[in-house]
């Protein structure tokens, strides 16, 4: 599975309140929930992200309360991918459950910046950043994680799987 897109780039302690905004909780809507995603840190997020793109933050990325919310508003937003020196292990999790690909890794974190192309092989975990001829190695899902991802979720493996 490979993955290519511009970069939005965030920093530290990216919490699911800045994610997705306790004030929009209240929609079963996946495509509402997208089209507030990143809003009260990054204003015109939903509107500029494309089908593709890449998030990119430091450390501890998802840190806050358990929602689902964050991690699906991001997948409905487009984002293909979500890079981050660490994530916040709920959140590292419900990405999974939902079928959001993530890795973590540090090198990549903090030598890619806003607007650069980046392209992400998730067998392989390699993350070619194009627009500065940079590459990065980040630990790779165990084959079975990497299924779950491309069947779109936990639920949805399991169902595929019977």
């Amino acid at each position: 599975m490979l993955a290519s897109g511009k970069v939005f780039k965030y920093g530290d302690n990216i919490d699911t309140d800045v994610i997705i905004p306790a004030r929009y909780l209240n929609t079963p809507d996946m495509k509402e929930l997208a089209s507030h995603c990143m809003e009260d840190i990054d204003k015109e997020f939903a509107q500029k992200v494309e089908e593709g793109d890449i998030i990119v933050a430091n450390k501890n990325f998802g840190c806050g309360s358990s929602r689902e919310h964050a991690p699906i508003a991001i997948k409905e937003s487009g984002i293909s991918c979500v890079i981050a020196s660490t994530f916040a292990r709920i959140f590292y999790r419900n990405a999974i459950n939902i079928g959001l690909p993530i890795l973590e890794c540090d090198e990549a974190a903090k030598g890619i910046e806003e607007g650069d192309k980046v392209e992400i092989d998730f067998k392989t975990g390699v993350i070619k950043n194009i627009t500065k001829n940079e590459t990065y190695q980040a630990e790779p899902f165990p084959e079975f994680m990497q299924n779950i991802i491309q069947n779109g979720g936990l639920i949805k493996s399991i169902e595929k799987n019977k």
